[in-house]
């Protein structure tokens, strides 16, 4: 899979340089971000099921979320079955 974008700072900061200063689960979310990665289609991120990946609903339809801690999730768009975009880290419970 190909990441598109990357809105948090921290994060993008994180897959471009390593540096995880201001990101909890640092291990964790590199471990997640290398399975996006390596995803050979969008439907291959739901195969593992601790990233509790699932879809949201409501106003947040079309974005889709894998579960870091449990208030804390990766949230994204698809953009076709190779890519998604505006990867973020956010609290949204």
């Amino acid at each position: 899979m190909i990441i598109d974008s990357i809105r948090h700072k921290a994060l993008r900061k994180l897959v471009e340089t390593g540096a995880a200063k201001g990101i909890m689960a640092a291990e964790r979310i590199v471990d997640m971000i290398a399975f996006v990665d390596a995803a050979g289609s969008f439907d291959e991120l739901a195969v593992p099921p601790n990233f509790g990946f699932h879809a949201l609903s409501g106003d947040r339809k079309g974005t889709y979320a894998m579960t870091v801690t449990r208030n804390w999730r990766l949230t994204f768009t698809k953009v076709d079955e190779q890519t998604i975009a505006d990867l973020d880290l956010e609290d949204y419970h």
